[in-house]
Formats: structure tokens, C-alpha cells, sequence
């Protein structure tokens, strides 16, 4: 209604000087062509059916060229302007009303034209039906002929699409109008260098552009520029012509994608190998993206797909030699590389190489994955981030991603729709990724119907306004096109755009899975469907492009050259897990891959630094900003503990992150609210109170060379966010980044990374990650969700033998064999250092903390300057230095415990008068396990049976981690009691009594010397 309105109103009478300079040079400012909103209520507009819905923007393009020049329209159309400004209504202005005196032209072409207001509406209709075949639901993608076999059971919920000549009549238009020549409006290229077109014609331009190989999704685009950059890419007639040359390599790369698949199926018919018949155009796709953005500029590509097609894709797109894959079959070749591996169709490669297209370089890595279907999606951006930040590419012109996607996982893997939403997001976007989708119209043995609620697989697209170009497979030139205009589109916009290869799966989902079983009809027409490159080869023979000898010729090269290096593969006896490794660190290992030293210096800082970083922490470097005022007296508590040479928690990290910056180390800490802190303690971010969207961070005022700092809250997400951050670890060793949960238990909804990437990452594929993942624990009474970060998972997958005491370069060595470490400091020193340790190692580990809630502001978990200066480290097992260590052999029990509960047992201890006669230890380290000095410890104590304490349930936390680890550290002379929680199902209680009286109760048995002699 507003535009209807608003349309009326643009008619009202002007004078002709506003007429001849308002709106011309309104006409000539604007783009879009737009007028500021207003609103006149004069017209009675309500029933003109021709103004409503999308007419108005004919008549407003009608309106403009009319104003500039009123011979530029047809005569009808300007006796109706005329009339309009005159004050006639709009439904009555092609009449000649009786009070237009002084207006003899207007009203003698009035009078010879009865039928305009029909040649109006005739023209709106055209539009109409143009915008049919662009606009949701009634569109061309919807007829278009995009699926190869022919069988598409997509559901449009029986939406009518009325295009073509036959449905002229839905429209208002009959066929006597077909051969009716129309104007066409500004929102069409389909006329090329032509204003005008008959109807017939208007129709077939349309056809021709949206329905046939090609199905195009724009309309939902909120920006006009975009769209019209759309629409001239497919309307505007003979954009699809290829060169001779062109055509002549796209078979020579659909000769290789197809024949590679062959020839593996005919070496190892038995072997499983996920390979790419019924979508070989994948591999000319994939060159032409690559191709056009290194025309555009583009350096480094980082690419992410399912196991479907990998080794065609390694072997034709990214080029590994082919025996390097052909060896992968012979299950003679024996593993030298550390790690247990993975199997071939998981595995990534790194390659840097000259682009043939465009005669530059070009590096491309294709990304390690599991079989969990779009978990490698966040991963490729996070590392793409990285790249382009360490290049100082801030849009996105050097570094790009492309990633590839099943139909059936694109739609129905949630990671791909919190993937999207980083796109957009400042400290996370890419600023644009081709996502390539090869959609086999199936997920394993599930149809599409089953599959997903939406009519394509690709609609989660949508949200982030990103263009989807469907096109049938079966079409090589097709999809060429498509992928050109895709990588325009993203060198362009720097925007996400998704090309939809609607193809087939030529065998079942894997080369020995029987697909008849459940799609009996699917694959009778699969088994009578040609082959698309013999399709196009016949194709170019007709065309005259090449012979049928220089065809089969192509194909012989290609042959030969799989069966000479199939020869070469056999020479091969070991193999080598790192010539498949995807993110190298030059120059941080040897060349043989191991550590320059197996020594870490000291973690500590002087004085002076900490002083100073002290100082940055507690101050505003920025002028004449104002902060809250409960901010103010936190930053001058900051500043007292800094003269009594005191850190807490927040300090502490300060203190580490402000310490490596200065050193060139870059530091990105990024989850959700980690700017603030969830429990309002970090303050990394300072508002000014007065400004808005005025911020400062004073960890970039540390030093004038210091290395960048990235704090960033993230989205509601932790799958995708910690997927990002450990790709962005990825990319060089030479950085501290670190994903912060909002409380520890968050980071199940994102354990799939864990369990598949960072856990096992560098066992899988030789690939080292210095990630940090900070998760909140502690039992405080919030109840079973809050409470548990859950260490006992990370400890379980820990890969350490809890029966075997290692013997040499102890703690080093230890690290260095670890798939990763887990800790739970008590104090913020020790935080500090492991947080320096995780860079100053010289190789990188995943370090898994357990951070506190309330000892971030316990008066007691303070650390003191002299814990952190040179000469300091982190330390393992911190031991109980009171009275019991001046009379060790009177102390009856050491009770051993890690995290917040020390400051309980510490307290409980006190209460019960017992400083003299129970050791507390404290085991910050739990993986690797220090044997060293709980051994020590335990032998410090000859009387003392020995106690592990946590607040957990017994089925929880870390008992059955430590248990036998200790008990192979004493030769298993003396048992391990527990006290601690029973066993339950949940974390814990959600009553506040309940909670109180389990504290009381395994507290007082901590320190209750006879409470296991029944046991013994």
C-alpha cells in the first residue's frame, strides 16, 4: 500500500521548471533510481489495479524517462503523464478531462487514444511475467532442465508456475498479443542493445535464459546492484559462448576427470575409494573457480570437502603425482611417519604451483578431514582468516576459500548454517566462499524427500543472501559458465555464492554398496545414461571443434600417463603420512619434520615488564575517553595489586598475553563474551560511555612493535567458533589462539572438532595445533549445567599408558610425545606460565584448561611477582610446603587434588587443627601425568596412606584417570582412597542444601584418618 501511495503521488501536477531541473537531476544522482519516501493521500489510487504490487516500478520507469524526454515514451504514455500532472486521476488520466484547459496537445491525444489504459496494463503484464521467470515462486529455476536423469522429485508445494507462451493467459494477455511489441523495463537485459521486443520473443529470451541447463536463485537479495549484476550475467543474449580453445581444455579436463576414475575402478574394483562417476564435471568446475579468482588477483586457496571425489581432486585439481595416490591401494606399504594415519580418501595435501591459465602462482591445500560430513567447513575459514591475516589481506583479494558439499549434508548438518553465519561477522568473515555442492539427488540410500523439508538442498543459502546457481552436471559448458560467474561474483562482492551441480552417483555410495536395493528405478535410468564426457566429445566432434581422432587420442595421453605412474607406484615401500600434510610451518622443525631442540627456557619475565604490562592493564591509553565507573575502581584495583607485586586471575593472563605480544607473537581470543568475560573479569574491551561504538583495547598499547591482539566475542555458537579458531591455529605455529566456552559443559555441542580434530589431529595426519580451549568448571551450586567442563572425556582420550613410568627427559619429552595437555591451575602465576609455555615449546600441543569461576576473585588465589620472574616455570605438581614438610614422617595422610577444591581442603584443614599431620598436594598438570613428582611426593610422606580429592562424582572428573597412573608410580605398595562425590548421572545437584551437604561430606572424610580402615 505504501508504494502504491507513494507511486500516485509522484504524479501529483509540477510545474514545468520543477519538471525540467528536479527531477532530471534527481534522475541523474540517483542509483538506484529511488525518491526519497513520501506519502500524498489525494489520489484515489486504492482502485487502480495497475499501480499495485510490482506494476508501480514500471510505472515509475516509465514516469522518469518521461520527465527527461516525453517523446522517449509512447504517445499514450504521455498523454497520461500529462493528465496525471495536470490533476487527473490516475485511473481517468488517459481521458481528457474537462478542467484541463490550456492543455489543447494533452487533450487531442487523449482523445486518440481510447485504449491506453489496455496498452498499460498489456505493458504491466509483460513485466509481470518477466519478473515470473526471476522471482520466487514464480520462477524459470523451477522449469529449468537441471536434472541429467530426468527424475527430479523435487515438491514445490504444487506452486503454479505460469511462464511460457502457453500460460500468457494467467497474465491478462491472450495470444493475439504474442507478436505485440512491448517495451521492456530496466530490470531486464534480455534485450541486449534492443528497448523492444514482441511478446513471442520476449518469452523465448526468457526460456532460453532461465530455463534450460541453468536455474538461477536471486530475487531474495536485498541489494539492487546485486541483482542486476545477476541478471545480466544470465539474460542478456549470447553470454554462453566459448572460444575454440576453451572448449578444446574443457575436454581435455573432463578426458582426465573421467578417465582417473576409470582407471582406479579397473586397478582396485574391490577398493573403496568414494570416487566421482556421475559428477566428473567437478574437476573443470573446481580449475575454472580457480582459474577466474587467479585472474582476479587471488594467491592462496584453501579448499574443504567430503571424502566423495577427494583423490580426483588431489590427483587433477591440486595435482599430487598420481603414484603418490596409487600407492595409498597396496596394503603391503608400510607406515613410517608417527601416528596411526588415515585412510586415502581423508587425507589433505599443500601445493604451490604455477596456474597454467593465468601464468601465476598459485598455493592450494586442500584440508585434512573425518568422515563427519561438514566439520571441516569452519576449519577451511578459520584458516583462511588466518592466511589472510598474516598477509594483511583485509578483503579478501589475495587468500579465498572454496568449499565443497553432499546434497544431503548441506542441508541437514547444522554446522553449515552456523558456517554461514560467520561470513558476515567482522573478526570471522572471508569475505566471500564458493561453496560448490555436488548433489547426487541422494544421501546414501535416502531420498531428497526424506531428506531435507525444503524444495533444494541448498536453501540454508539463503539467509546470507548468497546467489545459488543450480545447473545440470550433464552440461559441461554449462557449468563452466556457472563457476565463471561465480568466482566474478566473489572477486566482485566479496560475498558467499553456492553453485548446485545437479548430477548423479554412477555406483552406490561407496564402489561396493549395492544402490538397487533401494532405489531400483534411479538406477535403471543411471545404467542407460551415457557418460558426460562422451557426451561432450561427441558433442565437439559435430561441432567441428576437434576430430574423432584427436579425441581419442586425449584420451590415450591421459592413459598412459595413469599407467606409467601406476608403474612408478610400485617402487614405492613406505609410506610417508607427511608428503599429505596440509598446513606446513616452514622453518619451525627440521626437515625431517622433528622439533629444533627438546628444551623449553624459562616461562618468567623481569620485573620491569610486568610492572609495565601491569601498568597497561590497569589504565586507558586512549584521551579523553570515559569509561563506566564501576569499570574505574576495577582498573584501580588493578593498579594496587600491581605495587604490592600481586596478580589475580585476570592479571595473570594479562600478564601472558601482554608478554608474547611484545615478543612478535600474534594472540587471538575469541568465543562468546570473552571481550568482558562471561563472569566480568577480563575487561579487554573498554566502552567509552559517552561514544557510541567507541572502544579501546589497551592490550594493543603494550609496545610500538608489539604483535596485534584479537579479542572477539563470537556467535551463539560453539561447533562452528571452535571449528574457526582451530583453523586458524592451523596456519602458523607463531600465534596464541584460544577458544573460551561460556561454562565448560558448552563444549559438547562442539565435540565433533574435539574428538575428530584435536584430539587425534596430529596422529591422524602429522598436523600439530597449539590450540587453547578455556573451560569454565567448578562445583559452585549452579546446578548440573554450569558446574562440569567434563575433564574426565579429555583425560579418557588422552593417549599416556597409565602402566608405564617413563624414565628419560621427563617432562619435556613427555609434552612432546602427548596428543595433547590437560591442566587445572590453581593459582594465576601458574596460569601464566602454561599460557607462555604453549609458544616458547618447540612444538605445538592442544592445551586443554580448566579455568576457574569464583577464584577469580578469591582473595586467596593470588599469585606473587616472585613466582613469575626469570628463572620460574610452570609447575606440574605444585607440593604442600606448611608444617607438614618440616616433620614428614608425622603426616598420616597426603591428600592429593587439583583446581578450586585446594582452597576447600586448605580451610577444612585448618578447621579440623590438622596443618601438621595431612599434606595437600596440588596436581595442575593431569595429562601427560607428572610420575616424577607425585613419586616424590609420595615418598616425602613414608607414613601417610595416600587421598585423591575432587569435588566431582566418582564416575566424574579425573579418579579414574589418576588412580592407576599413582598406583604405578608407588609399584602399587599402598592403595588410592577416594574422597569425593558417589557416583551419579548428572554433573550435579541442582539443590543449594543438597550441594552444601556433599561438600561437607567428603570434606570431612578427607580429613577422617580412619574412614577407609573398613576397606582395607
Amino acid at each position: 500500500m505504501h508504494r502504491l501511495r507513494t507511486c500516485a503521488a509522484r504524479l501529483r501536477p509540477l510545474t514545468a521548471s520543477q519538471t525540467a531541473q528536479n527531477f532530471s537531476q534527481q534522475r541523474r544522482a540517483a542509483v538506484p533510481r529511488t525518491f526519497q519516501p513520501f506519502r500524498c493521500y489525494t489520489a484515489p489510487v486504492a482502485a487502480e489495479p495497475f499501480l499495485n504490487g510490482t506494476s508501480s516500478n514500471y510505472v515509475e520507469e516509465m514516469y522518469y524517462s518521461w520527465l527527461e524526454d516525453p517523446k522517449s515514451v509512447h504517445k499514450s504514455w504521455d498523454v497520461f503523464f500529462r493528465n496525471a500532472n495536470a490533476g487527473a486521476p490516475p485511473g481517468m488520466a488517459h481521458q481528457s478531462p474537462l478542467s484541463l484547459a490550456g492543455l489543447p496537445q494533452a487533450q487531442s491525444l487523449a482523445g486518440a487514444q481510447p485504449n491506453v489504459e489496455k496498452l498499460v496494463e498489456d505493458h504491466l503484464a509483460v513485466q509481470s511475467l518477466i519478473r515470473a521467470y526471476q522471482v520466487r515462486p514464480l520462477n524459470g529455476h523451477h522449469n529449468a532442465e537441471l536434472d541429467p536423469l530426468g527424475i527430479s522429485c523435487i515438491n514445490f508445494d504444487d506452486a503454479p508456475v505460469a511462464t511460457g507462451v502457453q500460460s500468457v493467459g494467467f497474465y491478462g494477455l491472450d495470444e493475439s498479443d504474442l507478436d505485440k511489441v512491448f517495451r521492456l523495463p530496466t530490470t531486464t537485459f534480455i534485450g541486449g542493445t534492443e528497448t523492444a521486443l514482441p511478446l513471442r520473443e520476449i518469452i523465448r529470451r526468457l526460456e532460453m535464459a532461465y530455463c534450460q541447463h541453468i536455474g538461477v536463485e536471486f530475487m531474495f537479495i536485498n541489494d539492487l546492484d546485486q541483482c542486476q549484476w545477476i541478471r545480466e550475467k544470465f539474460e542478456k543474449p549470447g553470454v554462453m559462448q566459448f572460444t575454440l580453445e576453451e572448449k578444446r581444455t574443457l575436454l581435455a579436463r573432463m578426458v582426465r576427470s573421467t578417465r582417473f576414475e576409470e582407471f582406479l575402478q579397473r586397478k582396485w574394483s574391490s577398493e573403496k575409494r568414494f570416487g566421482l562417476e556421475g559428477c566428473e564435471s567437478l574437476i573443470p568446475a573446481l580449475k575454472t573457480i580457480i582459474d577466474k579468482s587467479s585472474e582476479k588477483g587471488v594467491e592462496n586457496v584453501v579448499m574443504g570437502m567430503p571424502h566423495r571425489g577427494r583423490l580426483n581432486v588431489l590427483a587433477n585439481v591440486i595435482r599430487k603425482e598420481l603414484e603418490q595416490i596409487f600407492c595409498q591401494f597396496d596394503s603391503k606399504l608400510e607406515a613410517a611417519d608417527e601416528g596411526s594415519g588415515d585412510v586415502k580418501y581423508h587425507l589433505g595435501m599443500y601445493h604451490r604451483r604455477i596456474n597454467r591459465v593465468t601464468d601465476r602462482n598459485i598455493t592450494l591445500s586442500l584440508m585434512a578431514n573425518p568422515s563427519h560430513l561438514e566439520a571441516v567447513d569452519p576449519v577451511v575459514q578459520g584458516k583462511t582468516k588466518a592466511e589472510q591475516f598474516y598477509c594483511g589481506d583485509t578483503e579478501g583479494h589475495k587468500v579465498m576459500s572454496i568449499l565443497m558439499h553432499g546434497d544431503a549434508a548441506f542441508a541437514g548438518q547444522g554446522v553449515v548454517y552456523e558456517t554461514f553465519h560467520l561470513s558476515d561477522l567482522p573478526s570471522y568473515s572471508t569475505h566471500g566462499t564458493v561453496h560448490v555442492v555436488v548433489n547426487n539427488q541422494i544421501g546414501f540410500t535416502t531420498d531428497p524427500r526424506m531428506a531435507r523439508s525444503s524444495p533444494y538442498p541448498t536453501d540454508v543459502a539463503r539467509v546470507v543472501n548468497a546467489p545459488i546457481f543450480h545447473v545440470n552436471a550433464d552440461d559441461p559448458e554449462a557449468v563452466v559458465y556457472v563457476c565463471n560467474v561465480a568466482a566474478e561474483w566473489r572477486a566482485t562482492f566479496h560475498k558467499d555464492v553456492v553453485v548446485d551441480l545437479v548430477c548423479y552417483r554412477r555406483l552406490g555410495h561407496n564402489e561396493m554398496d549395492e544402490p538397487m536395493f533401494t532405489q531400483p528405478l534411479m538406477y535403471k535410468q543411471i545404467k542407460k545414461q551415457k557418460g558426460v564426457m562422451q557426451k561432450y566429445g561427441e558433442k565437439l566432434i559435430a561441432e567441428g571443434v576437434v576430430t574423432r581422432q584427436e579425441y581419442e587420442e586425449e584420451i590415450a595421453k591421459y592413459d598412459k600417463i595413469c599407467e606409467e605412474a601406476h608403474v612408478r607406484s610400485k617402487d614405492e615401500k613406505i609410506l610417508h603420512i607427511k608428503h599429505w600434510l596440509d598446513s606446513p610451518w616452514p622453518g619451525f622443525f627440521n626437515l625431517d619434520g622433528q622439533p629444533k631442540s627438546l628444551t623449553c627456557p624459562s616461562t618468567g619475565l623481569t620485573e620491569e615488564e610486568l610492572t609495565h604490562i601491569g601498568q597497561v592493564a590497569s589504565s586507558v591509553p586512549v584521551e579523553d575517553f570515559t569509561i563506566h565507573g564501576g569499570l574505574s575502581r576495577i582498573l584501580k584495583a588493578r593498579g594496587e595489586m600491581i605495587k604490592n607485586r600481586t596478580v589475580d586471575w585476570a592479571l595473570g593472563e594479562y600478564m601472558a598475553f601482554g608478554s608474547l605480544l611484545k615478543e612478535g607473537i600474534h594472540v587471538r581470543l575469541s568465543g562468546q563474551d570473552v571481550e568482558r568475560g562471561t563472569f566480568s573479569h577480563r575487561h579487554h574491551v573498554l566502552h567509552d560511555q559517552n561514544v557510541d561504538k567507541r572502544v579501546c583495547i589497551p592490550m594493543n598499547h603494550v609496545a610500538p612493535n608489539q604483535a596485534p591482539y584479537t579479542v572477539c566475542n563470537s556467535s551463539l555458537s560453539e561447533y562452528g567458533v571452535l571449528g574457526f579458531e582451530l583453523g586458524f591455529a592451523m596456519a602458523s605455529p607463531n600465534a596464541l589462539v584460544l577458544w573460551e566456552a561460556q561454562f565448560g559443559d558448552f563444549h559438547n555441542t562442539a565435540q565433533c572438532i574435539i574428538d575428530q580434530f584435536i584430539c587425534p589431529g596430529q596422529a591422524k595426519w602429522v598436523r600439530q595445533n597449539g590450540i587453547v580451549l578455556l573451560l569454565p568448571h567448578g562445583m559452585e551450586g549452579m546446578g548440573p549445567e554450569h558446574s562440569s567442563a567434563r575433564p574426565e572425556r579429555f583425560l579418557q582420550m588422552c593417549n599416556d599408558d597409565p602402566d608405564v613410568l617413563p624414565v628419560e627427559d621427563f617432562a619435556i619429552r613427555q609434552l612432546h610425545d602427548c596428543n595433547w595437555i590437560v591442566v587445572n591451575c590453581s593459582n594465576p602465576g601458574n596460569f601464566f606460565h602454561v599460557l607462555r609455555r604453549q609458544i616458547l615449546a618447540p612444538f605445538r600441543k592442544p592445551l586443554i584448561v580448566f579455568t576457574p569461576k569464583s577464584l577469580l576473585r578469591h582473595p586467596e588465589a593470588r599469585s606473587n611477582f616472585d613466582e613469575m620472574l626469570p628463572g620460574t616455570d610452570f609447575q606440574r605438581l605444585i607440593p604442600d610446603n606448611g608444617p607438614v614438610a618440616q616433620n614428614p614422617a608425622g603426616v598420616k595422610r597426603i591428600v592429593f587434588c587439583t583446581g578450586k577444591v585446594y582452597y576447600e581442603l586448605t580451610k577444612e584443614r585448618k578447621a579440623h587443627g590438622m596443618e601438621d599431620t595431612v599434606a595437600i598436594a596440588r596436581m595442575e598438570q593431569l595429562s601427560p601425568f607428572p610420575f616424577d613428582l607425585v613419586k616424590a611426593e609420595s615418598e616425602k610422606y613414608p607414613n601417610a596412606d595416600l587421598v585423591w580429592c575432587q569435588e566431582e562424582h566418582k564416575n566424574q572428573g579425573y579418579y579414574d584417570y589418576v588412580k592407576p597412573r599413582m598406583r604405578t608410580t608407588i609399584d602399587r605398595a599402598k592403595p588410592v582412597w577416594y574422597a569425593g562425590r558417589p557416583p551419579a548421572a548428572a554433573p550435579a545437584t541442582g539443590n543449594k542444601k543438597a550441594h552444601l551437604v556433599e561438600l561437607k561430606n567428603f570434606l570431612d572424610t578427607a580429613f577422617d584418618l580412619d574412614a577407609f580402615k573398613d576397606q582395607m
